[in-house]
């Protein structure tokens, strides 16, 4: 972490210790920025960046979320980038209504438990980055299925355009991304992008965001996704 005094600023991902949360917490780290990773269990990669880890964080937790905020208690951060994800392909043939539960709880929840706790943290000039889905999309959904992560992205779209609303007054902007298919154990790799593509334009973004563009629904590539 910076010293004190340091202009340097602070990026915080959660599901930082694989896929895109890995690769974010490396760009955002080459990129200047000191990073806090946040976690459930740290891997070999997040132990190499050098990057201040906080283990041990379940996000569907509001006892692990408390204890994270105690923890983070006058950081102030520049980015709150919420990552952590949930993927069970289910289909209405093979549809169990606890796996639809347990998307929305991880996919659209946390990422709101998360932004509440941490609130005092974020300042004005912050940016909050909640990692989403065009598969959140009504607008875009054209082959149905898959429905506790379609529902649970379209909740967190919600919560994001909320969310811009209810900071903007506080200077905060929020950005609703879309990573792109990428290539992740989510994915069993069957994405067509690498996480160290999707991280560079995905931070893209969260450079380009300002109060103006705040609550956009975006791809990675900058396009402007249908709600």
């Amino acid at each position: 972490m910076a010293p004190p005094g340091s202009n340097r600023s602070i990026a915080l991902v959660t599901g930082a210790n694989r896929g895109i949360g890995l690769a974010l917490c490396r760009r955002l780290r080459d990129s200047g920025r000191d990073v806090i990773a946040v976690c459930r269990r740290s891997s070999r990669g997040l132990d190499d960046l050098g990057v201040r880890v906080e283990l041990g964080v379940d996000v569907t937790s509001d006892d692990a979320v408390a204890a994270l905020a105690r923890r983070l208690g006058g950081v102030a951060l520049a980015e709150l980038v919420s990552n952590a994800g949930l993927l069970h392909d289910d289909s209405l043939d093979s549809l169990y209504l606890d796996d639809v539960r347990e998307q929305i709880e991880v996919n659209a929840l946390a990422p709101l438990r998360l932004v509440k706790a941490l609130r005092p943290n974020l300042g004005k000039g912050s940016k909050i980055a909640l990692m989403t889905s065009r598969m959140g999309s009504i607008g875009d959904n054209s082959s149905g299925g898959t429905y506790g992560y379609r529902m649970s992205k379209a909740a967190l779209n919600m919560a994001g355009t909320s969310l811009a609303h209810d900071l903007r007054p506080s200077g905060i902007a929020v950005a609703i991304i879309h990573p792109g298919f990428v290539r992740t154990d989510m994915t069993e790799n069957t994405g067509n992008l690498d996480p160290d593509e999707s991280a560079r334009l995905v931070v893209e973004r969260l450079d380009a965001l300002t109060l103006d563009s705040s609550g956009t629904f975006w791809h990675a590539n900058g396009q402007t996704l249908p709600w």
